[in-house]
């Protein structure tokens, strides 16, 4: 069977979700450890912005804490509803921009991994972004933005492939760099998912395209969004006691960033 030429992965959220279900837990911990380390007052309010099928809404949801899922992707939402009803759990849903968006009452954290800040493909999108982030917060709030930096010297071809399971369903996703363009700060990431069920096959392909950062690039587009100071950074092995520096050779980045008291 060949594989789909006009699908978006993300109207397949059960499958989506299924490939990074492993990283959850992991990512909810190292959340909760950034908050006790890093925070300042109690940590309850917490937005997940580009949260898809809602993997960590649900996680979140379900260790106590009053969680909004963010997103624009009414396939994904409306699976997420059904996930929190199936789990009697309760979580606020909102289908707005990414990068154009305000929360009240105001936010003690936000959350954005696994490159999903680098779909804002121009200055402009991702500047916003930072901002709307930076006015839902309350003082001393935390926003943990994860994403990949492309070093100087980074090979522009990238092939990766991984299997998760669940029950009878077994994904195999592979990721593979099908162009890159340092000119235009612009990569497109094809994903393929071979979906299997039993004796039910599916294959889906995709392609994005997404920003590229060096760390030069982001500390230069932190530095318009003056509400926020970086605390930590990390990789993704979300260790909150080995923080990493942010140098040249940073790829696999995790900032913690806090909104300032005095913004």
């Amino acid at each position: 069977m060949p594989y789909s030429q006009a699908v978006d992965c993300y109207d397949y959220p059960q499958y989506w979700d299924l490939s990074f279900r492993d990283e959850t837990p992991t990512e909810c911990d190292f959340f909760e450890a950034a908050f006790e380390q890093f925070g300042e007052g109690k940590f309850r309010r917490v937005l997940d912005l580009g949260c898809g099928g809602g993997r960590n809404v649900v996680e979140m949801a379900a260790r106590g804490f009053e969680v909004i899922g963010l997103d624009n992707n009414d396939v994904s939402l409306k699976y997420l509803t059904k996930r929190l009803k199936r789990r009697g759990l309760e979580a606020e849903i909102l289908n707005a921009d990414m990068s154009d968006f305000q929360i009240e009452p105001p936010l003690d954290a936000a959350l954005c991994t696994f490159n999903t800040f680098r779909h804002l493909v121009s200055e402009k999108d991702a500047l916003n972004h930072l901002r709307s982030v930076a006015q839902s917060l309350r003082p001393g709030g935390l926003y943990i933005l994860g994403f990949h930096i492309i070093p100087l010297d980074a090979h522009p071809d990238c092939h990766e492939r991984w299997t998760a399971q669940h029950g009878k369903t077994k994904v195999t996703t592979t990721l593979k760099v099908v162009r890159f363009s340092r000119a235009e700060r612009r990569e497109v990431l094809r994903f393929n998912l071979h979906v299997r069920k039993g004796d039910e096959v599916l294959r889906l392909k995709t392609e994005y395209p997404y920003r590229l950062y060096t760390g030069d690039e982001f500390r230069s587009l932190l530095r318009k969004v003056p509400e926020f100071e970086i605390r930590e950074v990390y990789d993704f092995w979300y260790e909150i006691d080995y923080p990493v520096p942010f140098d040249h050779e940073l790829s696999d980045a995790v900032f913690v960033l806090q909104k300032k008291d005095d913004a």
